[in-house]
């Protein structure tokens, strides 16, 4: 549920033309699949191709990584043993804390840069205006002036597609939307529109919407809600770090029992960058 970077790369790569243009200042014409040689095997997010052949290299970043201009480096330099030319390189951030990473990598006769760009620092008011709908569902993750409003907006939006583009685009919103804490906000709106069935009947998230649904009914005391929230995030946490590493150890379930649903959906936006459980919990 929290797997951001699947669905900022199908919003970047379809629908989200405006959000491509603001960030790199060019048209993307075609998308190139490939992943980097050598011992590390790195695949790079996304990686395109303009009318005029140059090529434009876009990665996503949700936590600050004080290695990253050597990740990006080593990026350019796999691009360029491929095709011969290097890329011109953005690194978009998406987390909640403040960007802190630098953008640059300086040695004695060496010198490499690339551009660092906070998601925040676009208008999410002029994306809400584009005619595509990928544009408007990542202005979630922008600057914003009034959150209720721009969710209500993205919603009524969402709710006019056809069935398979709704149903698509509205999981994507609820995935970028807990980048930002407004996950419930999203629900809550989206059962005053006419596309509420559609997330109760998702695979991946309606059984998770229902189980907290139900937990909700039963607990009637407020102390009984927060617990079974705290429960759900806990269960998808599970899910998640499980599927990355294998088997939870007994001492992280200990860790993580104690911690609030706040403190465990932030723990679950770790979990595509760790490279391990103990990196997700420090």
């Amino acid at each position: 549920m929290q797997d951001y970077d699947v669905a900022l790369k199908l919003l970047l790569q379809g629908s989200a033309r405006l959000t491509m243009r603001e960030l790199t200042g060019t048209v993307v014409e075609k998308w190139l699949d490939m992943e980097l040689p050598k011992v590390q095997n790195l695949r790079v997010d996304l990686l395109g191709e303009t009318a005029g052949g140059g090529l434009v290299h876009l990665e996503l970043q949700s936590r600050n990584d004080p290695i990253m201009p050597l990740r990006m480096a080593e990026s350019c330099l796999g691009v360029f043993r491929l095709f011969g030319k290097f890329p011109r390189q953005f690194l978009l951030y998406v987390g909640e804390a403040p960007l802190r990473m630098d953008s640059e990598l300086r040695g004695p006769d060496v010198s490499f840069r690339y551009r660092a760009l906070d998601i925040r620092d676009l208008d999410g008011d002029r994306l809400l205006e584009s005619e595509d709908v990928g544009d408007n569902v990542i202005a979630i993750l922008a600057r914003l002036r009034d959150h209720k409003e721009t969710v209500r907006r993205i919603v009524a939006r969402i709710a006019g597609l056809p069935a398979a583009e709704r149903d698509s685009a509205l999981v994507q919103l609820l995935i970028l939307a807990g980048l930002r804490r407004l996950g419930p906000l999203v629900k809550e709106e989206a059962r005053r529109m006419p596309i509420t069935e559609s997330i109760l009947e998702h695979e991946v998230l309606g059984p998770m919407i229902k189980e907290a649904e139900l937990k909700g009914e039963r607990k009637g005391l407020q102390e009984g809600k927060r617990k079974g929230l705290q429960e759900g995030e806990l269960k998808v946490l599970r899910r998640l770090i499980e599927k990355r590493f294998g088997t939870m150890p007994g001492w992280a379930e200990e860790q993580l029992a104690s911690r609030s649903a706040a403190e465990l959906e932030e723990l679950s936006l770790r979990v595509l960058d760790a490279h391990s459980i103990e990196d997700i919990l420090k």
